[in-house]
């Protein structure tokens, strides 16, 4: 037999490593252009994590071609619009009501087998009244390293919702019926005599959150007093009653977000906005719904209201970004309730039906 020399052997060797080296890229380039190339199911979708992952949204998205959303802030108009700007193919239809009938629409359609929504945003309690009905889908973003665990509702391999911004519940006021000299400066000053009938509450959880912190904060002799002042209570969201204030029809009221009081101002109109203790933090979360029929669509604004670019344009409502990388436009230098920490979820339901049931006692039925 004759021997094979050395070098050939050498060469053959080298010429295998080569043919594998390039099996191996061609494999890995099969694989990554094979999510691009078929459709992924809603499971492996929300879940991909590849690098042609917004190249699979961007064209899933435009065969969808609208996204739904459901929200309980007025300035999310603003951010949608944004979004069709930056994705011209995309029409959003947006639908806002208080957080409570944001929860109850999604339930009811869900109840009634009708997935019309893509995309939900509210508060935690309603938020998390979704997630606890199994109504929201966990799901991956890039965006979420720029968030802390605080502000996630984790899941196992993703979050069921996450924060997109911050807002204050406070005394808004019209400066034409109230100078900014006279207005009171803490919460107690309510309960002077020169500000009866001119005190206004927003209806709902907005103004059940305000009595709730002042209850823990002045006790519940103090709204006992308040309501002899001869409060109105509008069954009107806060950012509804806020236009109240911008017209003066409401001249006071501590129910009032700061973002609505900063966007009126801004344009002109003679409110301002007091923090006085205790000042609610309102924390909005934001989720993909579960079975929502444009799930392209639902991922890439998700994407987008998260992005640094999208959450500036939130804070540019007045609002404030959870993001590690936004600022805020007003400096917040006040100290802050969180209602929501302090009670486990159920306990917190349970609460807002009390602060409700009495505000139904002292301010409206005895009216």
């Amino acid at each position: 037999m004759t021997a094979v020399p050395m070098a050939t052997n050498v060469t053959a060797i080298r010429w295998l490593f080569k043919a594998g080296l390039v099996l191996v890229i061609l494999l890995a380039v099969v694989e990554q252009s094979d999510a691009a190339g078929r459709s992924l199911t809603p499971s492996e979708l929300f879940f991909y994590q590849g690098a042609d992952r917004e190249q699979i949204l961007l064209e899933g998205a435009k065969k969808e071609g609208q996204l739904v959303f459901y929200n309980s802030h007025t300035w999310f108009k603003s951010v949608a619009q944004e979004f069709e700007k930056k994705y011209p193919f995309m029409k959003v239809s947006v639908w806002r009501a208080d957080g409570a009938d944001v929860m109850k629409r999604v339930l009811e359609e869900s109840l009634a087998g009708r997935f019309l929504v893509d995309v939900v945003e509210s508060t935690e309690a309603n938020i998390g009244g979704l997630h606890k009905r199994q109504l929201l889908q966990e799901h991956h973003s890039p965006e979420l390293r720029f968030f802390k665990d605080e502000v996630l509702g984790k899941g196992k391999r993703g979050v069921f919702y996450w924060a997109d911004r911050e807002t204050y519940i406070s005394l808004g006021f019209n400066t034409n019926h109230v100078s900014i000299e006279e207005a009171p400066k803490r919460t107690q000053d309510l309960l002077d005599p020169k500000f009866k009938g001119k005190i206004s509450f927003a209806g709902g959880a907005t103004a059940a959150r305000w009595v709730g912190a002042a209850i823990d904060t002045l006790g519940r002799d103090f709204i006992e007093k308040l309501s002899r002042q001869d409060v109105t209570v509008h069954k009107l969201s806060g950012a509804a009653l806020a236009n109240l204030v911008v017209t003066g029809e409401v001249p006071i009221s501590p129910t009032i977000f700061d973002s609505n009081m900063f966007v009126a101002k801004n344009k002109g109109a003679p409110v301002e906005w007091r923090p006085m203790e205790p000042v609610v933090a309102n924390v909005g979360y934001s989720s993909v719904v579960a079975k929502a029929p444009r799930p392209h669509a639902a991922l890439l604004f998700i994407d987008y209201l998260h992005s640094k670019e999208g959450q500036q344009v939130v804070v540019k409502g007045g609002l404030s970004s959870p993001r590690d990388d936004v600022d805020s436009l007003v400096p917040q230098k006040f100290k802050k309730t969180y209602l929501e920490a302090k009670y486990p979820l159920d306990e917190y339901e349970k609460k807002l039906d009390e602060w409700e049931d009495l505000i139904q006692r002292l301010f409206i039925r005895k009216r």
